[in-house]
Parts: C-alpha cells; structure tokens; sequence
C-alpha cells in the first residue's frame, strides 16, 4: 500500500563495503518535510557489505528496510524488486558507491512534486569524485536546464546519451504510482535483463508521462575510476553491455516513433563501439553480433565502419593490427610512469 507522507529511497549494494555506509549516512542527514525509508537491496555481495547494511538496519529500524538475503540476480531484478517494495509517495534511489551532498535534496525535491502534480519526475545537478586520483569534478553539461520541460521533448536525447546522462537518476526523485503503473503495463520492458540497465526505461517512461522539472543544486557525487557495470576493462564484457543498453534505446525509440538524424548517428556510434570492442577481444563470434546489431538497426557503414570491417575481414591482417596495438598501448603506459 503506498503511503502518500512517505519518500522511498532504493539503494543498490554488492561488495561496497568500504562505501556503503558514506551513502546511507548521506540519506540519513536528510532534512525532509516527509518522513523517508530506505529500501536497501545487498544483491549477495561476497565481502562485508550485507554486515554493514544489517548494523544500520539494527540501528535505525524504523527507516532502514535491508531486502531478504538471496541467490545474486544482477542488477536489473534488484533494482525493480527493490522498487516494488517501496511504499512510498515518491521514490529516490543512490546507489552503493555514491553519495548525496546537500541535506536538503529532497526536501528541495518534494516541494517541486507537491506543487505540480504534472510533474514525474525532478532531478538535479551532481559532480564525480574519482576514487584513485580522488579528484572531484563538477558536471557541466545541462541538456535540459529550464526549471521545468516536457518530457516528451526530451525522448530523443535520453535516448541516444553517449556519456553524460540527460537525467542522472541517483540525482532525482519521481512519482511511485507513474512508474509502477508503466511497469505493470509492460513489466518485460524493465525486467528484461537482456536490456542491460535499469535508468535509460525508468527515465524515459516518466519523461513520457509528464513535465522533467530540474534544479540546478549540486546534491550528488558519482563515483568513478574503479570497474562497474557501465565501466569494465574486459572488452567482452563491455561488448555485451553497449549492446544491450542500445538495444533498449532501439526498443524505446521504435515504440515511440523516433527516427531522427541523431538516433540514427547514434545506432550508427554504437555499431562501431561494438565492433571495435570485438576488435580488441580477437573473438569473431562477437563480430557475427555487432553485424547482426547494425542490420537490426539499419545502420549504413560509414568509413570508420568499413575500415575496421576490413581489417577484421582477414584473420592474419587482424592479428597483426592487434599485436601492434598492444605494442602501442604498452609504450604509452610505459611513457607515462617514466
């Protein structure tokens, strides 16, 4: 039952355990006109993470809800199990390794909210924090940065962000009974971990129900530098994870009739992301994919295209033009520690 005086915050963990109490202590110093929750979804971690993310649920045992201990599901079913069991007015979500800044983010947020019931969903400005260098850096880009903007109007960009996400969802809060009610409307679209992430549906959903109100405060800090899920060293592994996160940009712009000149450079980005990471992994098979991916999204080969596809064409010229990138890679590492 969803508890029209209460905000729900979803915060995803698995092995964080040197950073997840920095996120729940910065939920715990908000100052909010409505009481919060913290749903908190430990996805198996194997280090200490559940063994903190309990202590705070000991210890504050009317705010923090820990989910039941379970098999890994990935990231995908964690967030929208986690999200199901929300019961709240509005929903927040902060991720593991990040953490908010400003003690009044959602107060900030819900005032938004209640005053216009047109609005889905409110996010805000953030800055990265780099965990090796541990240098911090403030976001600069702001697509859309009118207090308030009709979602559908931004369809297109939240489609097609390469690097900087139009709407950071560790920034924003969002109405419950809009995404809930689009989620049980095509459940396949947000559970289908074959689609790769949780953000890119979730936003675009509420974007179509509604006005994107945006405030420009910096209330988050991104965590970077370390692999994740969206930044991995194995070329095979970040293969995987381009395609799919385009392929739920194909699903979401085919469904609303978007066929632009900017989804189509952006397919066609894509399709030579692909392929160059199955350059780089030597594995044929992943070629076979990108040029299934390319024909799915009718992408036309451009230079950069063909030339790749060329020299992958012969298995001896690939090899070589392998070898000297890993000769080139290993100077330029060795240049930069003399």
């Amino acid at each position: 039952m969803e508890d029209n005086s209460l905000v729900s915050v979803i915060v995803l963990a698995y092995n964080q355990q040197d950073s997840i109490a920095r996120t729940l202590d910065s939920i715990l110093m908000q100052k909010c006109r409505l009481p919060i929750e913290i749903v908190v979804g430990d996805d198996a971690s194997t280090d200490g993470t559940r063994a903190v993310c309990e202590d705070y649920a000991r210890r504050y045992p009317d705010i923090v809800r820990l989910m039941p201990a379970a098999p890994n599901k990935g990231m995908v079913d964690n967030y929208f199990d986690c999200m199901l069991a929300c019961r709240g007015k509005y929903i927040a979500d902060c991720a593991g390794d990040d953490y908010w800044t400003d003690p009044k983010k959602l107060d900030k947020e819900v005032e938004i909210m209640e005053a216009d019931p047109s609005v889905t969903i409110v996010h805000t400005n953030w800055r990265t924090y780099n965990e090796d260098t541990h240098e911090t850096k403030d976001n600069v880009v702001e697509q859309f940065p009118a207090p308030k903007t009709d979602g559908k109007q931004m369809l297109e960009a939240i489609i097609t962000q390469t690097t900087t996400p139009v709407v950071h969802l560790c920034t924003a809060l969002y109405r419950a009974e809009t995404i809930k009610r689009c989620y049980a409307a095509d459940t396949d679209l947000f559970r289908n971990k074959d689609l790769g992430c949780e953000d890119i549906q979730t936003v675009f959903m509420l974007a179509i129900n509604g006005k994107v109100a945006y405030m420009p405060d910096v209330t988050m800090t991104y965590s970077i530098g370390k692999p994740s899920f969206s930044n991995q060293c194995n070329h095979a592994k970040q293969f995987r994870f381009v395609r799919q996160t385009a392929m739920l940009s194909w699903l979401l712009a085919s469904r609303a009739g978007i066929d632009t000149g900017r989804t189509r450079w952006f397919f066609s980005l894509r399709a030579f992301e692909l392929l160059m990471h199955a350059f780089r992994s030597g594995d044929a098979k992943l070629k076979a994919v990108a040029l299934e991916c390319m024909s799915t999204w009718n992408v036309k080969p451009d230079r950069k295209i063909k030339t790749v596809l060329a020299v992958m064409s012969n298995t001896v010229l690939w090899n070589v033009m392998l070898g000297v990138r890993g000769a080139f890679v290993a100077l330029k590492r060795f240049l930069n520690l003399a």
